[in-house]
């Protein structure tokens, strides 16, 4: 757990107990951030009711998969969202790492509830102490927030389409295997849904917000929800884009592997007919009737010279027609 109390322009509490939250909460021109990382249901269920927050909000709080939203209660403002990291493991396969933050807005504090460390809260509090957010209210701790959060996705999104460049490169690789460039493309299309569902509706999640404007909300935060917005509406565009890519990679994979078999059966059928022709010539030569050469030395040198003179002829033309 994680506490900070801001007062006149400074720092006046850090890392106070749970116990102490209503009081600072209760101080005139105070403001409170409290971070729970994965609290206990009983803890968070005494909090809400203590502070008076909705039980759905709770709810939503500590539900596994719950999507990106914000909603206006009587007392407070909740919402939800998800931080992202793309990894890669073992087998080079990329995974979508995802930890869910939800937080609780009221007129004084804004207490955050997480359910692991996906979020360097020290990234955020590095922000709102640099950039002098806290100093613009609520409002500004949660700019700072959702700002940090929106930032991870953009890495997530350059590191994905850094990927896909990978992989288009990989398309034209002879020495590599067509199964494993599908196993990478599967599990860079199975990252990419899970992250478009994460990216999207953060639209929602900052409109909301900009709709219910956080109570005592200074004027000068217009500006910092306006640039936040277009922030997400370009990581969403950015992740639109990378599904046509990522459906171009696989239906070029698709493409090329109907081309190389093209390819094997071309070759298949120009060594079948070379083969042929010694074939041909052999049996025919075979057969126990009389023949030019019958029985002579010049029916060896015969039958030799037309099987090298067939295949080798053979062999030159396909290969002027790009079939060997």
């Amino acid at each position: 757990m994680q506490s900070r109390a801001w007062r006149d322009g400074a720092q006046v509490a850090q890392d106070f107990p749970l116990e102490e939250l209503d009081v600072w909460l209760a101080t005139p021109e105070a403001l409170v951030w409290l971070d729970l990382c994965q609290p206990e249901p009983d803890l968070l269920a005494k909090l809400a009711e203590e502070l008076g927050f909705d039980p759905h909000a709770v709810e939503d709080a500590l539900a596994p998969r719950e999507r990106p939203k914000a909603t206006r209660h009587a007392s407070h403002l909740f919402f939800t969202c998800y931080t992202t990291d793309l990894v890669q493991d073992d087998a080079g396969l990329w995974e979508l790492a995802t930890s869910r933050v939800s937080a609780f807005v009221v007129r004084q504090g804004l207490i955050t509830v997480r359910d692991g460390a996906g979020l360097n809260m020290a990234e955020v509090l590095d922000r709102w102490t640099a950039d002098g957010l806290w100093r613009l209210g609520v409002g500004g701790l949660v700019h700072g927030l959702l700002d940090t959060i929106v930032d991870g996705h953009f890495d997530t999104i350059q590191t994905m389409d850094d990927a896909l460049e990978g992989l288009e490169d990989l398309l034209f690789d002879e020495k590599i295997q067509s199964a494993a460039v599908q196993q990478r493309v599967f599990g860079m299309r199975k990252a990419l849904v899970q992250l478009r569902r994460i990216v999207l509706p953060m639209r929602e999640v900052v409109a909301s917000i900009q709709r219910m404007p956080l109570e005592g909300m200074p004027r000068a935060l217009e500006g910092y929800y306006t640039d936040l917005y277009d922030h997400v509406i370009r990581a969403s565009e950015w992740t639109e884009s990378l599904r046509d890519m990522v459906t171009s990679v696989f239906e070029t994979n698709l493409s090329l592997q109907d081309s190389r078999l093209n390819t094997i059966m071309k070759k298949l059928a120009g060594w079948g007919a070379i083969i042929a022709i010694p074939t041909a010539v052999t049996g025919w030569f075979g057969q126990n009737v009389p023949y030019p050469g019958y029985s002579e030395a010049f029916g060896l040198y015969q039958s030799a010279a037309l099987i090298t003179v067939g295949t080798v002829g053979l062999f030159f033309l396909f290969r002027k027609f790009d079939w060997l």
